[in-house]
């Protein structure tokens, strides 16, 4: 990431909303289908992946979503920490050993913060998925179509979540985001 240029560069407030894109992060897909990746990358990065659907692992440096039994992705929860350090670390210890395969997606997913009393309002009024335990489950991820969009979302804590959407998409959820914000 030589050139990083934002699609969004704004934060917005709405009446109990806050949208913000976090950006740079730097964000890994990790795929495997041995088991003894979840201890590899557990000494490797000091947090054990996810083995359960739709959860999440945490410490303060990073963040590991389960999007399948065989795919993370592994995001930082630091703004400043975008390196090289951390991918070139897990290729030695998983690619270059044959445990699997990990790929930079850094451009390819823009994270989104949402935060505020509303967020599960503006989720809802366009998206089918039912948030009710979603939102009471610190940790918990769901892939689901928003306004017709492909989306990660990651519940941070009590409404606070990080939305992951294709970079192609983001300018356009973005906006719908904000226009939708304002009737809720």
């Amino acid at each position: 990431m030589l050139n990083y240029n934002s699609p969004i560069n704004e934060n917005r407030n709405h009446s109990n909303l806050k949208l913000s894109e976090i950006e740079p992060t730097i964000k890994i897909n990790l795929r495997s289908k041995k088991r003894e990746i979840l201890a590899k990358i557990g000494k490797s990065l000091s947090i054990i992946p996810p083995t359960e659907p739709n959860a999440s692992s945490s410490n303060d440096i990073l963040s590991i979503l389960w999007l399948s039994p065989d795919e993370w992705m592994i995001y930082s929860n630091n703004t400043n920490d975008y390196n090289y350090k951390l991918e070139d670390n897990l290729y030695n210890e998983v690619s270059k050993l044959n445990y699997g395969s990990i790929t930079n997606v850094s451009e390819h997913w823009i994270m989104i913060n949402m935060k505020g009393d509303k967020v599960y309002e503006l989720l809802s009024s366009s998206c089918h998925y039912n948030f009710n335990e979603f939102k009471n489950v610190k940790g918990s991820v769901a892939q689901t179509l928003l306004n017709h969009i492909d989306v990660i979302i990651h519940n941070k804590d009590i409404n606070n979540l990080n939305l992951f959407v294709r970079r192609s998409f983001s300018n356009h959820l973005w906006s719908w985001l904000n226009d939708s914000a304002r009737f809720i």
